[in-house]
């Protein structure tokens, strides 16, 4: 065989196992997921084991399959109300900083029970990873990037700790913590408890192998697993975090378990006494003496008065469903580059002139993307604020279900920005036709129509624009 033969050959084999991978071997009951072949690595989530890479055909992006098997009817359908009731409390949980859990069902068809769930795929790898990467190339890590990341991940776990009851999260670790390319932090595996708390004996050999991973026990709080899940082991393992962020890796001196010595060493390494002081906070032994994740957000060593430049970012972004799309750039375009924007004077030297030219239109868009995905969040000032969540942007057409096992409806909690209505008689006059069109806060649009008859009946009908 000659060396471009070889070649050829060595791209068909490529090309061939490249397509075996987006092979599409199941989809969801409404059409709308499909899975696929290749298997992908979210974090360790006990109770999962394996992940698969899937495609929302509506949205034409790449998601994850998660699937939980059960090996007796019995123990899923005991447990059946409990699942239903806490994924959905899962459907709920909007955040930026939150990996998105998409979708759920329950499969009980011929023999087998499972609970399907989809959830946003994080193609750019955990923060271990990456860690690992900037170790090998011999950086240190930026306290600028350091402190962006624990603002965005302690936001994260404040929401969790502030719903009602809370959500503690139990397996949060440099693993399943993401990072995207733009530096945005997501956290992943927030339904680790429900597999662990909801249906441990169904799934008892997989949570009994995560908790005793000893890669991963400098994690866990002592009193982890002793009593009924608080907020403060997520604050402890956060520390956890935020320590081997500051130093890239602990060192385990070549053992499987990272020690307390090695703990203990990391933090004394740290030259920041501040970083130090926030870190020792979240891993004390008492766990009442531990802040919360509020508290830690005006922690010193992060807490900063937020620029006007930040705040009218999040205000823009915040109502931009009032404003049409161009709207920046139409603004930014009627700007004379020499006209002064803004000016500081001083009474005893030369006063100091912005002007538009100063201000790239370019930089402003970039910053406004970062603002809208959650990489400058604002600092938790109100508590208990509970989030809506659009559920699904595009509605499942749920009349397409062809298993036994629907999945389950969901409220609309869309805003609506506007409304027209329109009422039409018909030339026989028998009845009129209501025409109601409402503009939703994610800019797409419903038309609701019915027939009003004599009688009062109603037939509705329902369109998604």
């Amino acid at each position: 065989m000659t060396m471009s033969e070889e070649k050829n050959s060595g791209s068909r084999g490529k090309e061939e196992e490249s397509e075996d991978e987006s092979e599409i071997l199941e989809e969801s009951p409404c059409g709308r997921w499909q899975k696929r072949k290749e298997q992908v690595s979210q974090g360790n989530v006990p109770g999962i084991e394996t992940a698969s890479l899937a495609m929302d055909t509506e949205e034409g992006v790449e998601v994850v399959w998660n699937e939980v098997q059960f090996s007796d009817k019995k123990v899923f359908k005991s447990h059946e109300d409990r699942m239903r009731e806490m994924f959905e409390s899962l459907m709920h949980v909007d955040h930026p900083n939150i990996v998105k859990f998409h979708k759920y069902w329950l499969d009980t068809r011929e023999s087998r029970a499972r609970v399907i769930f989809i959830t946003e795929y994080m193609s750019s790898g955990s923060l271990k990873q990456f860690l690992k990467k900037t170790k090998k190339n011999h950086k240190t890590m930026n306290v600028k990037a350091w402190k962006r990341w624990c603002t965005q991940i302690l936001s994260a776990l404040s929401y969790l700790h502030s719903c009602h009851p809370p959500i503690v999260h139990g397996n949060l670790t440099c693993d399943t913590i993401f990072i995207q390319h733009n530096g945005l932090i997501k956290i992943g595996s927030v339904w680790h408890r429900l597999f662990v708390n909801v249906f441990p004996e169904a799934i008892y050999g997989n949570v009994q192998h995560h908790r005793d991973d000893e890669t991963n026990q400098h994690y866990f709080a002592p009193e982890y697993g002793l009593a009924e899940d608080v907020c403060s082991i997520d604050i402890f393992a956060f520390g956890i975090c935020t320590l081997e962020m500051a130093v890239l890796e602990i060192q385990a001196n070549g053992d499987t378990v990272v020690s307390k010595e090695a703990i203990t060493n990391a933090a004394q390494s740290l030259e920041d006494p501040l970083i130090k002081e926030f870190t020792q906070s979240c891993v004390r032994m008492d766990a009442k003496k531990r802040p919360t994740a509020h508290d830690l957000l005006f922690h010193r060593v992060l807490f900063e008065v937020h620029s006007l430049k930040l705040l009218a970012a999040h205000c823009f972004i915040n109502y931009q469903y009032q404003l049409h799309d161009n709207c920046l750039e139409e603004k930014t375009r009627t700007f004379d580059p020499s006209g002064v924007m803004a000016e500081i004077k001083h009474g005893d030297r030369p006063g100091v002139e912005i002007k538009y030219s100063n201000v790239s239109p370019l930089e402003l868009d970039k910053f406004l993307e970062d603002v809208k995905n959650g990489i400058y969040p604002l600092m938790n000032f109100q508590r208990g604020l509970t989030m809506p969540r659009t559920l699904s942007i595009f509605q499942e057409r749920m009349e397409t279900v062809k298993t036994p096992s629907p999945e389950p409806q969901e409220m609309e909690t869309r805003k609506v920005v506007q409304m027209h209505c329109n009422l039409e008689f018909t030339e026989e006059g028998t009845r009129s036709h209501l025409s109601l069109l409402l503009k939703m806060d994610d800019k797409l649009q419903r038309q609701l129509n019915c027939d009003v008859l004599p009688s009062k009946s109603i037939q509705r009908s329902t369109t998604l624009l």
